[in-house]
C-alpha cells in the first residue's frame, strides 16, 4: 500500500522512481552500522524534558549553594574573609662585598644579633672598614625604608656616593618576594615563595687596602702637626691606569651616614672644613710649580729649547710698562739661581726660567698661552679623567677667552707668566694630577681604573721618549741632585718628584703644598700625587716631607711595590 499514501490515496496513480525507499530488502549492500537506509525521526518530548529536568536540578544546587553560603553562613564566611589574608612580603637580596686588590674586605654585610633589631631589618646591615683613608672612596649606601605602618615603600639599597653609587647596579642585585596568607587569629597558614632573591655580584677594587690606609694616616698626622686643614692623594700604575691608592681628608663617618645618624649628618654637613668633600676627585687646586715639567716637555716638543739651552735667573725679571716706564711689571723668581737648563731649572723649580719658555722674554720665544693650554690638555689637566665615580671637578686652564668672561679684560703677557707657573686661575684636581704624573712617566695618558684587572684605556701623548727623558732625569735631580723634593731621597726607593707651593686665601695669608712624582726614577711604574691644603703662608714642611714617611713605610712592608 506504499504507491497508495504517496499517491494521495488515488489508485491507478503512477509510481515515479525517485518515490520508492531504498531498503535493505531492495538494496543488500547498505550498511545499517553507518545508519545507511535508515529514516530520520524528531527528537522526541521525553528528551526535552529530561534534559531540562538535569538543569534546573543543576541550578537547583547552585542556588541552594548560595543560600548556604550568603545567609545561612553568611556572617562565618564573611568574618573568615575579613581576617584571613594573603600578604606579600620582600625576600631582600644581599648586596655585593667590595675588597680590595688582595681580597681583604673592605665592604661587607652583616646580619643583626639583636631580636628587636632583626625584627625591624629584616636584611643584613652595611658595614665598612674601620681604617682612615676609605669613606669617600666607599661611600655609603641609604636602606629600604617603610612607613609608619611598616609597609615597604623603598625595598632598595641604594648607593648614594663613591664606590657605593658607581657600581650599584652590580652590587645591589634583585630582591624577590613571597605570598604569606595569614589566619583570623593572625597564624601563618602557609607562606610561597614567589621570586627567589638574586644576590648583587662582588667586586674587586685595585685599590691596596694596607697602602690607602697608610697614606691617609701619615698624611692626616702630617696635617695635624704643621695646621693643614685637608688633603687627597693617589697612587697610579702607570702601565695600566689602576688606582693603588685615592684618598682624601678630613673624613666622614661613613657608616653613620648608612644608619641615618641625624647628629652626625648634621654636624658634617655644617663643618666649615667640609668633609663630606671628596678632595682627590672634586677638589679643585692651583697647581702651582707641578706645571713646569709640562712646559718643559712642550718647550723642548715645540723646539724652542733644546736640553742644554741656559736662561739666567738673576731673581726677577722686568718688563717695560708702555703706559709709565717708571713704572715696570716685575716678575719674581723665588730665589736667583744663576744659569740653568731645563734639567737644573727642573730640580730648583726655576720662575724666571719657566716665565721665559712660557710666554718668552728678550730674545728667547715662548709657547704663549694657546700653547700652554694646548699641552696642559694633553697631559689631562682640567679636563674630565674618565674615571667612574661621580662629582668629579674639571677645572679652569687660563685663557684669554677666560679672561674676558670671567672679568671683562684684555689678556696680558703677564698673565701668561703666572699660568706658566701654575698660578692665576690655574685649577686641577688631584685626580688629573696624578695622570699627568703618570703621562710624565710612561707618554701615554691614561683614564683611571678603580677595578682590579680592568681593561687599561690610554692614548699617546705625542711627546718624544727623548724629551720626556729629559724631564725625567730633571725631576730626578730635584730629589737627588739638591733639588726642591729633596726629602724624598731615601735608601731601598729611587723617586722622581717635583714639588709647588700655590698661594690662597684673600690676603694670601695660607699656602697649599704639592708634591708628585713616579718610582722607580729609571723604569717608572707608580706614579704619585699629593695636595696638602691651607697651612698658614710660610710653613715649610709641606708635601714632599710628609711623603717621606710614608715611602719609608713601603719599602719596609710592601716590596712588591718597590722592587
Amino acid at each position: 500500500m506504499v504507491w497508495w499514501r504517496l499517491n494521495g490515496g488515488r489508485r491507478g496513480s503512477e509510481i515515479n522512481p525517485e518515490d520508492i525507499f531504498l531498503d535493505s530488502s531492495n538494496l543488500p549492500s547498505l550498511d545499517r552500522g553507518q545508519f545507511e537506509g535508515r529514516v530520520e525521526r524528531p527528537v522526541s518530548h521525553k528528551a526535552f524534558l529530561a534534559l531540562g529536568g538535569v538543569f534546573a536540578l543543576v541550578m537547583l544546587i547552585f542556588v541552594g549553594r548560595a543560600f548556604m553560603l550568603q545567609i545561612l553562613a553568611g556572617e562565618a564566611y564573611t568574618d573568615i574573609s575579613r581576617n584571613n589574608r594573603l600578604e606579600r612580603s620582600v625576600l631582600f637580596a644581599t648586596r655585593g662585598i667590595v675588597t680590595d686588590r688582595n681580597g681583604t674586605e673592605i665592604a661587607w654585610n652583616e646580619l643583626e644579633t639583636d631580636t628587636a633589631a632583626t625584627s625591624s631589618r629584616p636584611f643584613p646591615a652595611r658595614r665598612y672598614i674601620k681604617r682612615e683613608g676609605f669613606a669617600h672612596l666607599l661611600g655609603f649606601v641609604r636602606y629600604p625604608k617603610t612607613d609608619a605602618a611598616g609597609k615597604w615603600w623603598s625595598e632598595e639599597y641604594v648607593g648614594i656616593s663613591g664606590v657605593e653609587h658607581a657600581f650599584d647596579e652590580l652590587l645591589r642585585g634583585v630582591n624577590g618576594s613571597q605570598m604569606t596568607e595569614i589566619d583570623a587569629r593572625g597564624e601563618l597558614v602557609r607562606e610561597d615563595i614567589i621570586d627567589p632573591p638574586v644576590d648583587g655580584g662582588a667586586l674587586k677594587l685595585s685599590i691596596d687596602a694596607d697602602v690607602q690606609a697608610e697614606l691617609a694616616r701619615t698624611l692626616q698626622r702630617h696635617a695635624e702637626v704643621h695646621e693643614f686643614q685637608g688633603g687627597a692623594a693617589a697612587i697610579m700604575d702607570v702601565r695600566t691606569g689602576e688606582l693603588l691608592a685615592l684618598t682624601s681628608f678630613p673624613e666622614y663617618d661613613n657608616q653613620a651616614f648608612s644608619e641615618g645618624d641625624a647628629e652626625t649628618v648634621v654636624a658634617a654637613n655644617t663643618n666649615p672644613l667640609t668633609p663630606l668633600l671628596n678632595r682627590a676627585v672634586a677638589g679643585l687646586y692651583a697647581p702651582g710649580s707641578i706645571v713646569k715639567p709640562l712646559l718643559a716637555a712642550a718647550a723642548l716638543n715645540e723646539d724652542l729649547i733644546d736640553p742644554e739651552k741656559e736662561i739666567l735667573s738673576t731673581g726677577s725679571i722686568s718688563i717695560p710698562n708702555p703706559y709709565d716706564p717708571s713704572k715696570p711689571s716685575i716678575f719674581k723668581d723665588w730665589k736667583a739661581h744663576g744659569w740653568v737648563d731645563v734639567r737644573r731649572a727642573l730640580a730648583v723649580s726655576s720662575d724666571v726660567y719657566f716665565y721665559t719658555i712660557g710666554g718668552g722674554f728678550e730674545d728667547q720665544r715662548g709657547l704663549g698661552i694657546e700653547k700652554i693650554d694646548e699641552y696642559a690638555r694633553r697631559f689631562g689637566l682640567s679636563v674630565p679623567t674618565g674615571i667612574v665615580l661621580g662629582g668629579e671637578s674639571v677645572g679652569t686652564i687660563p685663557t684669554p677667552e677666560w679672561k674676558r668672561e670671567v672679568f671683562d679684560d684684555e689678556w696680558r703677557l703677564g698673565d701668561t707668566y703666572n699660568t706658566a707657573i701654575g698660578q692665576y686661575g690655574f685649577q686641577v684636581t688631584p685626580l688629573q694630577v696624578v695622570r699627568y704624573a703618570a703621562a710624565l712617566a710612561s707618554g701615554q695618558l691614561l683614564v683611571p681604573q678603580l677595578v682590579a684587572g680592568a681593561r687599561f684605556v690610554a692614548a699617546p701623548l705625542g711627546i718624544s721618549e727623548g724629551d720626556l727623558q729629559v724631564v725625567r732625569e730633571g725631576m730626578r735631580a730635584a730629589v737627588d741632585g739638591g733639588g726642591t723634593a729633596a726629602a724624598l731621597y731615601m735608601p731601598g726607593i729611587s723617586i722622581a718628584g717635583k714639588t709647588g707651593t700655590a698661594q690662597v686665601g684673600k690676603r694670601n695669608e695660607y699656602m697649599n703644598s704639592w708634591v708628585i712624582g713616579f718610582w722607580p726614577s729609571d723604569a717608572p711604574r707608580y706614579a704619585f700625587a699629593v695636595v696638602l691644603e691651607k697651612a698658614p703662608a710660610g710653613t715649610l714642611s709641606g708635601a714632599s716631607p710628609a711623603m717621606q714617611p710614608f715611602f719609608s713605610w713601603l719599602v719596609a712592608n710592601k716590596p712588591e711595590y718597590v722592587e
